[in-house]
C-alpha cells in the first residue's frame, strides 16, 4: 500500500489523552489516541462556510507518553502523520479498517498555557497515568 501522509493544522484536542500499554512483538509499548479538531473555511462575504474535520489519531511509544503527560483537552497541535491499513480476523471473517498514526505532534500552546491546564486538570487523573506507568 502507497503511503498516505495527512496534516492537520491548527487543530484543538477534543478531550484528553488516553493511554494504554500494549503486547507488541518487542515487549510492552505505550500507545495513546487522542481526537484532533481543526476547521477549514472557504468563500468570503455572505457565501463563507466552515466544515469542523474531527480525526482519530494513535501514538505511539514514547511520544504517546509525552502526549499523555503535556497535551489534554483544547491543547493546540499540528499533527503528521499517516494513513495506515489495520485489516484483521474476528471470529474468521475478515475486518477492514483504516487508522490515522501520528509521527509528528507540534505542541503549540506557550509553556504558560500548557502549565495552567496541566494544574487544572484532576489530580486524580494525573495520579493514575503515574502509577500505570510505573507498571510498565
Amino acid at each position: 500500500m502507497a503511503k498516505v501522509q495527512v496534516i492537520q493544522r491548527n487543530a484543538h484536542l477534543a478531550s484528553g489523552v488516553r493511554i494504554e500499554y500494549v503486547e507488541v512483538r518487542d515487549g510492552r509499548q505505550a500507545k495513546a489516541t487522542l481526537t484532533a479538531i481543526s476547521n477549514t473555511r472557504w468563500g468570503s462575504g455572505e457565501s463563507r462556510g466552515e466544515e469542523a474535520t474531527s480525526i482519530q489519531w494513535t501514538v505511539w511509544g514514547t511520544q504517546a507518553e509525552n502526549a499523555a503527560t503535556y497535551l489534554g483537552q483544547g491543547s493546540h497541535v499540528n499533527v503528521v502523520g499517516r494513513l495506515r491499513n489495520n485489516n484483521f480476523q474476528k471470529d474468521g471473517e475478515p475486518q477492514y479498517r483504516l487508522e490515522f498514526v501520528a509521527e509528528e505532534i507540534d505542541y503549540l500552546d506557550s509553556k504558560a498555557v500548557a502549565e495552567a491546564r496541566r494544574a487544572a486538570s484532576e489530580p486524580s487523573t494525573r495520579q493514575s497515568k503515574r502509577q500505570e506507568r510505573v507498571k510498565a
